[in-house]
């Protein structure tokens, strides 16, 4: 295959542009191009891609939707692709709490919860605590990690707002949400948990292979006291063998 001229990098820019109304990473773009055009220097790609997608020839079909993400102006391109879902936003709960404790060691144990408690945007679906083990030479105060799992790419505001919720009572909050989520959407997401100081983890919609993996890593905060007795309270009335386990 012959290289590519400019006029045909600035087509096929635009062309993946149009292929994805969740929006498309500049990178990206430029490594799908690289990848169907071997023979083109990837600098030349990288310009006439970049020049392209900042002084557009057809300006109405391409918009800049965040930092370093494009995708077709509104009405433009096929409608985004729905993945297929699993039955049931539970069957990730555990594989979060097991990875939570085990991959990422952000807490001494941690258990499924869901709605198990009640009290709207008071139950986590994944509750954890850090807490001294016996052979810890100094001992400290148990900390509670809370985490909103989400299998609807279309909810990363509504996880947002629960994970916030849950500071209340934890230490550190976590969110995961599919990969399937919009480029648009996963940049804000990441700029909100970011200033917030919330976790990210993202995962495949297969309750088998998760594959969760780590976008950002919770800053911890001090909870109210008041209210982490509250949800201590609620967890060891509904399930006290759980909170034996846990605390």
């Amino acid at each position: 295959m012959a290289k590519l001229k400019a006029k045909e990098i600035a087509e096929q820019t635009r062309n993946i542009v149009s292929r994805n109304p969740g929006g498309i990473r500049y990178g990206k773009i430029v490594r799908t191009i690289s990848e169907s055009s071997p023979e083109t220097p990837i600098k030349d790609i990288e310009f006439g891609s970049w020049h392209e997608l900042r002084f557009p020839k057809f300006p109405n079909e391409i918009v800049k939707l965040s930092r370093g993400v494009y995708g077709p102006r509104k009405g433009d391109g096929p409608p985004p692709e729905q993945p297929d879902v699993p039955a049931s936003e539970a069957d990730f709960y555990a594989p979060f709490a097991d990875w939570l404790k085990n991959d990422l060691d952000e807490v001494t144990d941690a258990a499924p919860l869901g709605g198990a408690i009640g009290k709207k945007w008071g139950t986590p679906d994944v509750i954890g605590v850090y807490k001294p083990e016996a052979s810890d030479l100094i001992k400290f105060q148990h900390e509670i990690v809370s985490a909103e799992v989400k299998i609807d790419p279309q909810q990363p505001v509504v996880a947002f707002g629960q994970a916030i919720a849950y500071r209340l009572f934890s230490a550190k909050t976590y969110i995961a949400m599919p990969k399937s989520m919009g480029e648009e959407d996963k940049v804000r997401l990441e700029s909100l948990c970011m200033l917030f100081g919330v976790g990210l983890a993202l995962f495949d919609l297969d309750p088998e292979k998760p594959a969760f993996e780590i976008r950002m890593r919770a800053q911890r905060f001090s909870p109210d006291m008041f209210y982490v007795n509250e949800f201590a309270e609620r967890l060891k009335a509904a399930n006290p063998e759980l909170f034996k386990r846990l605390f």
